[in-house]
């Protein structure tokens, strides 16, 4: 059974960074294309960034583009979201996910919570104004 552990969450202001981690157990991470959402009180869980298997393809949502970038160390069994540039609108818990769908799968619904199998239990991000 994979387990995912989220953490680097925390409380920055406005224009800020932080990093996120998300540590893969029980499986090497290199199994999985990957994915960071995030979820505000009151509102849908959001997809924020998702990275293939193989490291080649990355995708965005439109409100993180050009200020977030996800990777991934699968020698290290762990993925990561580097936040710039943060916004107050970026407060939300921030949930790591892992797909074991084929790429083409993968690759066609990486902005939906169903193409995900795993989940970690997520990481508070706050940015104050």
């Amino acid at each position: 059974q994979v387990q995912l552990v989220e953490s680097g969450g925390g409380l920055v202001q406005a224009g800020g960074s932080l990093r996120l981690s998300c540590a893969v157990s029980g499986r090497t991470l290199s199994s999985y294309a990957m994915g960071w959402f995030r979820q505000a009180p009151g509102k849908e869980r959001e997809f924020v960034a998702g990275i293939s298997r193989s490291d080649i393809n990355t995708y965005y949502g439109d409100s993180v583009k050009g200020r977030f970038t996800i990777s991934r160390d699968n020698a290290a069994n762990t993925l990561y979201l580097q936040m710039n540039s943060l916004k107050p609108e970026d407060t939300a818990i921030y949930y790591c996910a892992a797909s074991i769908k084929n790429f083409l799968l993968w690759s066609r619904t990486y902005y939906a919570t169903n193409a995900y199998d795993y989940w970690g239990q997520g990481t508070q991000v706050t940015v104050s104004s």
